[in-house]
């Protein structure tokens, strides 16, 4: 029930709003994008891999030889890109963010006024409507019929009625009825402060993804310990070798062990996507989400607000046995009746004025998903229902509703009844006076949208609280077959054959939010990683469940705040851009962790061969620096940005490894035998012999090594045989030219040592693709040398 007539609510004075911003009482939140610009320079500066690469630095300079401590450019290269990326996207999600968040009303000296959510002090009034979500805790002060799902904070999905007095918390929204609450704890001491200040922060949080990295970096730490001491224990125990030159042979043995642009780039993608994105006015809450889509293997579209457009407009009211008058005067009243209107009233009221003499009210029941209906209980005028004709009618008035519907319309019936609205018999038996029809236009993106996840083999499923005939005439309006319409309330109770049903059909009408919520599980228990669309209150469960939620911008703030992604323009067309940039950050990331790999096996297996065999190390860091420019470096920068349109796959590991292994073992095999051949292992050699062996060995790393570029890069496309092209181009200049050979330690002078380098190079290459051939077939994947001519762009480029 409303409360009692009262004068109307002043809240705060200005003064007061002052003085408790002076006190430090104020909603403050977390960064909306995490770390500050000082942390964000920090973390980027002061890495694990940067304070490796430091110390190494630091001893190849002690030993006077500058030139070999090139690969210090590395320390400043990751800094300075992590940085500038990571500060970009802070600055697109600063900006995408002040839109995308709730804006809270408060009522300050008698006037109601919106503000930001960080805004709010302690003892605010706050106003409240169907789906906003409350930003602080405090308790309430004024209810009309307000209902509040607390579904997030505690899993209880039954929304709870409010009166005043009774404690609501930030992270709860509102189902129905309006109100006010005051603002008893804001800021850090709110008890789910921290859920609404997530929406809208550049983490870095647990992903498939990032969890493969951070494996494959613990398998490599555990190498590089044992490794490293056997490396620095060799080279500092050859007899005859100063200590300058055991220093510069260790540090070439162990530069090439760290992996250190696999995180930097694995970030930078990152990153990228949400700049990316946010230039389509994309809000990605959760950096994950970027490859969450791209997983995705079922999308759930609401229709209202998601493949339609979310206003709509008066097409006609139909009155029955002639009541038009009487139908005209009970819509006025209702619009005036209603101090928060939905969507569907909205576009009543544009047309029907409110009346000029409103009649009392006695009760009034708000629409909800669950009920499909809302009411008002007029003192001497009985009560006057407006909602679904499917549930407040039967019979030829049904059909009739039924019949419009199947055009793609929407229609609610207006009734009349004897019974108040808030009884608990409620509705009665209502007596049908009229059909209210209205008018929804398909979103102009929709057809192309859903067309393009259909030819990516994802599965579509469209579920709507709408009348399932209307659900379907606009789904086929879309160019989409996807089936026959089932209507939600034939459905059997969650279990074996409700999982079934939902799994083998396509579009679904009068779903409630909870049967929302239980599609979603049910696809997911069939093993499909889900995402959903919605933009009203009734979607906020399913959102919340779904491997990915995405709403719309004009949706309710309780559905921005649970999704994954928010598209702040409202264009579904932005979906398909979603999913090719997480296949680019997932399947170019991937590709980048195998040329990172390959060269931290083959650097381990060299030191570890040549220490058990205790040879000096066959390079020089500036050797190794200049090995990584073109095998390594600026390939995995290149393919990092790239477009890459292929559909995530689990199994990030084990397909990384398939290539990494075989490729880093082929090339330390032939690396070693080149040198060992050339060299042989005697201790007692000149310094002329080691020269050429290390040149041979060189050879044979740069031929094969290269070769594993030239399979990760596969399918080719133009830049990317450009790539290998000009790799193999510029390694055969610095063998060619007299400067660049002092400068590098090469010696061509004995051909017998070459010959056997370039033979060695030869088989290893010969043998990267055997093994990728091999991998291929074992793991059931199709080889591709060229591009797929099936794949299809994402809508609008």
């Amino acid at each position: 029930m409303p409360d009692d007539a009262a004068a109307p609510p002043v809240g705060l004075t200005s003064a007061e709003v002052a003085e408790r911003i002076a006190a430090g009482d104020v909603n403050t939140l977390p960064s909306r994008s995490g770390r500050s610009t000082l942390g964000i320079i920090r973390a980027n500066v002061f890495t694990r891999v940067n304070a490796i690469l430091s110390v190494l630095l630091a001893l190849v300079w002690s030993t006077g030889q500058w030139m070999e401590g090139a690969f210090g450019i590395l320390i400043v290269f990751n800094s300075i890109i992590g940085i500038i990326q990571e500060l970009r996207a802070k600055r697109t999600l600063d900006n995408l963010a002040v839109v995308g968040e709730a804006h809270p009303v408060v009522i300050r000296d008698g006037l109601r006024q919106e503000i930001v959510r960080d805004a709010v002090v302690l003892d605010d009034l706050i106003a409240i409507a169907p789906g906003d979500q409350l930003v602080v805790d405090g308790s309430v002060v004024s209810s009309d019929y307000l209902e509040i799902d607390e579904s997030l904070l505690t899993g209880e999905s039954d929304p709870v009625a409010k009166a005043p007095g009774n404690p609501v918390m930030s992270g709860a929204f509102v189902v129905s009825g309006t109100g006010t609450y005051r603002a008893e704890k804001v800021g850090a001491e709110a008890y789910a402060a921290q859920l609404t200040a997530q929406a809208s922060k550049f983490t870095l949080v647990s992903s498939e993804l990032r969890q493969g990295i951070n494996s494959i970096l613990r398998i490599v730490t555990w190498l590089l310990v044992p490794v490293g001491l056997l490396t620095i224990w060799v080279q500092f125990s050859q007899p005859g070798t100063t200590w300058q030159e055991a220093v510069v042979r260790m540090t070439a043995a162990l530069v090439p062990m760290v992996p250190e642009g696999l995180v930097l780039l694995t970030s930078i993608a990152f990153a990228l996507g949400v700049i990316r994105l946010g230039r389509r006015n994309c809000l990605v809450q959760e950096l994950p989400a970027i490859e969450g889509l791209a997983r995705v293997s079922v999308v759930c579209a609401d229709k209202t607000g998601t493949l339609t457009q979310g206003t709509m407009t008066l097409g006609g009211v139909l009155a029955l046995d002639g009541a038009d008058d009487v139908a005209w005067e009970a819509l006025s009243q209702l619009v005036a009746a209603d101090p928060a209107p939905n969507a569907s009233m909205q576009a009543i009221a544009a047309v029907v004025p409110a009346a000029a003499h409103p009649w009392e009210t006695l009760s009034r029941a708000p629409f909800t998903s669950a009920r499909k209906w809302a009411g008002t209980t007029f003192s001497g005028h009985g009560s006057w229902l407006l909602g679904a004709p499917d549930v407040l009618a039967v019979g030829d008035v049904a059909a009739r509703a039924e019949e419009i519907g199947a055009t793609g319309r929407r229609v609610l019936l207006l009734a009349r009844s004897d019974v108040d609205v808030t009884a608990g018999d409620a509705p009665g038996v209502p007596l049908p006076v009229a059909l209210v029809v209205l008018d929804q236009e398909t979103r102009h993106d929709a057809a192309e949208t859903l067309a393009y996840f259909e030819d990516q083999g994802v599965a579509l499923k469209v579920i709507s609280g709408d009348n399932a005939a209307s659900v379907g005439a606009v789904t086929r309006s879309l160019g989409v077959d996807l089936g026959d319409v089932v209507d939600a309330r034939t459905l059997p109770a969650p279990g074996p054959a409700f999982t079934e049903q939902v799994d083998t059909h396509g579009v679904f009408g009068r779903v409630t939010p909870e049967q929302k919520r239980q599609m979603v599980g049910a696809l997911q228990e069939r093993g499909h990683t889900v995402a959903m669309t919605g933009d009203g209150v009734n979607d906020v469960l399913a959102l919340k469940d779904a491997d990915l939620g995405v709403a719309m911008g004009s949706g309710s703030p309780a559905t921005r705040a649970v999704a994954q992604i928010v598209l702040l323009d409202d264009s579904f067309a932005t979906l398909p851009h979603i999913v090719a940039e997480g296949r680019r950050v997932i399947g170019n990331i991937e590709r980048v962790a195998k040329l990172f790999l390959t060269k931290t096996i083959y650097a381990v297996l060299i030191a570890l061969t040549t220490g058990l065999l205790h040879l000096p190390g066959p390079f020089r860091p500036l050797q190794i620096t200049v090995i990584g420019w073109f095998t390594i470096g600026i390939p995995a920068f290149l393919m990092s940005l790239a477009p890459n349109r292929d559909r995530a796959r689990p199994g990030f590991v084990s397909r990384t490894l398939a290539v990494a292994v075989p490729g880093g073992a082929i090339v330390a095999a032939v690396t070693l035998v080149a040198y060992v051949t050339t060299r042989g292992l005697d201790d007692a050699i000149t310094d002329a012999q080691q020269l050429q062996a290390s040149t041979a060995a060189l050879i044979a790393l740069l031929m094969s090594a290269t070769w594993v570029l030239s399979t990760v890069a596969r399918p080719y496309v133009w830049w990317r045989a450009g790539m290998v092209i000009f790799a193999y181009s510029f390694y055969f200049s610095l063998f060619l030219f007299d400067f660049s050979r002092r400068w590098l330690y090469l010696d061509i002078s004995n051909r017998e040592t070459v010959l056997v380098g370039i033979v060695l190079g030869a088989i290893g290459m010969v043998a990267v693709e055997a093994a990728w051939w091999i991998s291929t077939a074992i793991r059931g994947d199709k080889p591709r040398l060229l591009p797929s001519r099936e794949r299809v762009e994402p809508v609008g480029g």
